[in-house]
């Protein structure tokens, strides 16, 4: 069975057998890939543990696919194209055959370091290429990455290197990301204090500035690369052995380390890659998102590289120099699939599109979406003006702990529908379950998403506490993974994701989703984004507060709380208006572009004395602009 598809009639046939024949649909995907052994068993699986392995038996090496095997063939040709925080300075074009020196040559610095296979790693760096570098160095050799956002704090830092006892530390002086400087070194300096485990730290010069040095711990990242040569050997490593740990917010405020093995996760990403984004070669390819978080991982570094990809890296923000920037990469470099978050999507569009048409995005084929569903208003916008009503848009649902794409349209394979993200990938087994945990029959329904089947990518446990990772997933509803979310099914099978299913409100005794309270209220012309919590009310139990972003230039007035309820009331139902309308310049999201809704029924019941660490927060800053004019 080929690796890609390329007609919806190769979709049904690939979907059908990977749901007939789970293990032999896989076991034909992976043989395009390259294993030092073969496996002995596609697939082991006890969902009641819950235990599930893939390809047990086989071994392999990430980076022999990632890099090794493409050198014969596109040794030259492009694998990472580096585009810079400062437009003015140049972006970096490295080849396979360069990419894979630089990783040899960091893998020995590595291994010069102390680091052996199976130590943990953390990579708290900027978006560089080296970053890129050293998570697949670290593969190269077997030792277990953990990436940090370089925008999380020291005392974030400091949970996660402990929690996975790291042996060395991973950083620069600093950081550039738009006009400011990240003092990540600073920041790291301060997390060590309360690290035991951390026998090292390279340090990557990217910034240049003073920063304190201590010569028994660090070293610096270029004086290593000189004392080694570039060759190294990947290691030989089990499909089920860890590949990396990647921490994910949990609800409780403790981050959950979710682990990726070596062997399922590269064919799921390469496979999903490959299809969803209809990736060609010579296309260049860009996902706008930081290798600290999955989708960086999957979708910028692993799959693209497994697939002989051009993957675009970027150093910047969005709104730097200007809000056009985006625009001006892509004209740059010839972008011709594009991946971002709708987060990102609303913030641009509230500016001129100007910043837009000035552009040349006639080399753009496929856009796509990730982090959070999408409102129809962005939707819109982003098939309206980037891509000018000709390029699908692929709306990926999908979560650190799966690893890859679960449900999305197939650029030009699948159709499009505004708001959702349609049909299921082969292999992912989607079901919505009523409220007592019973599968909804019938195909137009509304419920909660589960899945019955493993896919290869899915995480295999959690970092130390597997039992943590039984009760979050698998407790639920026994015999599924139970990934937290609701949906809409359409008579064409199509699923649009409504939200948390958590993030329901009783009201005077309804149950009120906010997701389509927030819906109602984004469709109002005025309103780019809002986010609507409970929170106690002497009479109701409980009432709605809404937080409500405005465009540019908008007179937050009385009369525009007074629409925004009418609205609601006439989509969803007197029941459903906010009792409360806060106005405020951002919401408080996560790295993925998921709103923390945790934090804002927080301050909507008064409760400011424990928020939890606010600076992993894509905005920390709006948290307490929110709190100072709380209704």
């Amino acid at each position: 069975m080929s690796l890609e598809i390329n007609s919806y009639q190769e979709y049904q046939e690939h979907y059908q057998r990977s749901v007939e024949n789970p293990s032999l649909f896989w076991e034909d995907i992976a043989n395009h890939f390259f294993w030092r052994k073969k496996w002995d068993k596609v697939l082991e699986n006890d969902w009641s543990i819950p235990l599930t392995k893939w390809f047990t038996g086989a071994q392999l090496n990430i980076t022999e696919n990632c890099l090794d095997r493409h050198l014969e063939e596109r040794g030259d040709q492009t694998a990472i194209i580096w585009e810079p925080n400062d437009p003015k300075d140049k972006a970096q074009h490295v080849t396979y055959k360069r990419l894979h020196s630089k990783v040899c040559t960091f893998s020995n610095v590595l291994k010069k370091n102390g680091v052996q296979k199976g130590d943990r790693v953390c990579i708290y760096m900027p978006m560089v290429l080296e970053l890129a570098v050293a998570v697949l160095a670290c593969a190269r050799i077997g030792a277990i990455h953990s990436v940090v956002f370089a925008g999380f704090s020291a005392t974030a830092l400091a949970a996660r290197i402990n929690d996975a006892s790291c042996k060395v530390l991973l950083t620069a002086d600093g950081g550039f990301r738009g006009d400011k400087i990240t003092p990540l070194k600073d920041i790291a300096d301060e997390a060590l204090k309360e690290c035991p485990t951390i026998e090292k730290t390279i340090v990557f010069k990217r910034t240049k500035q003073h920063v304190s040095w201590n010569p028994s711990m660090d070293v610096w990242w270029h004086k290593e690369v000189e004392k080694v040569d570039d060759v190294c050997p990947a290691e030989v490593m089990n499909a089920e052995d860890m590949l990396f740990i990647l921490y994910t917010s949990g609800s409780t405020g403790k981050p959950k380390g979710m682990v990726h093995t070596c062997g399922g996760y590269m064919v799921y990403t390469t496979y999903s890659f490959k299809n969803v984004f209809q990736y060609k070669e010579g296309d260049v390819y860009w996902c706008s998102a930081d290798i600290g978080w999955i989708t960086g991982h999957s979708y910028i570094v692993y799959g693209p590289l497994a697939a002989g990809a051009t993957t675009v890296m970027f150093e910047g923000v969005p709104s730097y120099p200007d809000f056009g920037r985006f625009w001006e990469v892509c004209e740059k470099h010839k972008v011709t699939q594009f991946y971002t978050a709708p987060t990102a999507i609303r913030a641009l569009a509230k500016h001129p599109i100007s910043l837009v048409e000035k552009y040349d995005l006639s080399s753009i084929k496929t856009l796509g979406t990730v982090g959070e569903p999408i409102n129809e208003e962005a939707w819109h916008w982003y098939d309206d003006h980037v891509g000018k009503n000709k390029c699908p848009i692929v709306d990926t649902w999908w979560q650190t702990e799966t690893g890859g794409m679960m449900i999305s349209s197939m650029a030009g394979i699948t159709k499009d529908k505004p708001t959702y993200a349609t049909l299921p990938l082969p292999g992912i087994q989607p079901v919505l379950l009523d409220g007592e945990g019973k599968e909804i029959q019938e195909t137009e329904a509304e419920g909660i998403v589960a899945i019955k089947h493993p896919w290869p990518s899915l995480a295999r446990t959690i970092y130390g506490n597997h039992e943590r990772y039984k009760n979050v997933y698998f407790s639920a509803y026994p015999n599924y993974y139970f990934p937290g979310d609701g949906a809409l099914r359409d008579a064409d099978g199509n699923y649009r994701i409504t939200g948390r299913v958590d993030d329901v409100v009783i009201v005077s005794g309804h149950n009120l989703g906010t997701a389509p309270i927030e819906n109602a209220i984004n469709e109002h012309e005025k309103i780019v984004e809002s986010a609507v919590v409970g929170f106690p009310h002497d009479i109701k139990g409980n009432a709605l507060y809404a937080y409500v972003i405005t465009y540019d230039g908008v007179e937050e007035k009385p009369e525009l709380i007074d629409e925004i309820k009418q609205v609601v009331a006439n989509t969803i139902g007197p029941i459903a208006k906010p009792d409360k309308i806060q106005f405020v310049k951002g919401l408080p999201k996560t790295r993925s572009g998921k709103i923390m809704r945790r934090i804002l029924r927080k301050i909507a019941s008064n409760d400011t004395s424990n928020l939890g660490d606010v600076s992993t927060l894509l905005n920390p800053e709006v948290v307490q602009d929110i709190i100072d004019h709380k209704l």
